[in-house]
């Protein structure tokens, strides 16, 4: 049987969404919208109706391409459709790098497409044991600190994420900055997703600030919280274990190219699927 890749748009998230419950995923609508409006959805049609399978690709400019949400069918799998849908989007941005992160079930995949794995980054989530007080370190985000922020996040994630950054104030429910003798040195976000908050992107230029960003975060979040956290910042687990939640899963980020991760100012990412 021959398959299409074809280009998804906002009208086919339902379709994305059905097939995650597929995969007994949430039905995570803020995020994915997220990725529809900064990213390239692709996705193959299943004869049926509904998907066979898809993945995004958010390019950072010609430097870096965050892959994410790969999906094939229980119905579809094991008939190639996972490795058609990933080259193509790969081939379609043409960056010099990939980052992704990968269960144990999608590894092989990934080693086989090129993808070698540079580190491991563990969810944890749950509701704070007692309120977290804030530190007062950090204020609110403002229009004018955009060229800051988005300078700042260049140069720690090596690469421009131009729209994502931009998309992030009105993304998150709280988004905050520490300011330093000249301008901004720090910004940390708090979005929801799904019946939690999850805490991410805290950038920082020391684990002191960025404990001070997440205190200031979770203050203003209450409820279930998430945190994404490579497993090269010890401290933010700590932070998370003090504050009472547990560990749910790990990942294996993988890069395909020479793009490096590990930017010791980068201390939780924006979310698994964008790095």
């Amino acid at each position: 049987m021959s398959w299409t890749v074809r280009r998804l748009d906002l009208t086919d998230l339902d379709a994305c969404l059905d097939l995650g419950t597929d995969r007994e995923w949430p039905l995570e609508d803020h995020k994915w919208r997220l990725l529809f409006s900064i990213g390239r959805v692709y996705g193959i049609d299943d004869p049926d109706g509904g998907l066979a399978a898809v993945v995004v690709g958010a390019p950072y400019g010609s430097d870096v391409n965050a892959i994410s949400m790969m999906l094939v069918s229980r119905k579809q799998a094991r008939k190639g459709l996972g490795t058609q849908v990933l080259s193509h989007a790969l081939a379609d941005v043409d960056a010099k790098s990939a980052l992704l992160t990968a269960t144990p079930m999608g590894k092989p995949l990934y080693e086989k497409l090129g993808f070698r794995s540079v580190g491991l980054c563990s969810t944890v989530r749950g509701t704070p044991a007692s309120p977290i007080a804030p530190s007062g370190r950090s204020r609110p985000f403002t229009a004018a600190d955009l060229p800051a922020v988005t300078a700042l996040d260049t140069d720690v994630f090596g690469a421009p994420r131009t729209e994502l950054i931009a998309a992030l104030p009105e993304f998150c429910d709280t988004f905050r900055v520490v300011d330093g003798p000249d301008g901004v040195i720090a910004f940390g976000g708090a979005w929801p997703n799904v019946g939690t908050t999850v805490l991410g992107p805290v950038t920082a230029p020391d684990p002191e600030t960025a404990i001070a960003l997440l205190d200031d975060l979770a203050a203003a979040s209450p409820g279930v919280l998430r945190l994404d956290v490579d497993h090269r910042a010890p401290h933010v687990l700590r932070w998370a274990e003090q504050a009472g939640l547990e560990h749910r899963f790990t990942v294996d980020v993988m890069v395909l190219g020479p793009y490096e991760t590990g930017d010791p100012r980068s201390h939780t990412p924006v979310m698994l699927a964008l790095g």
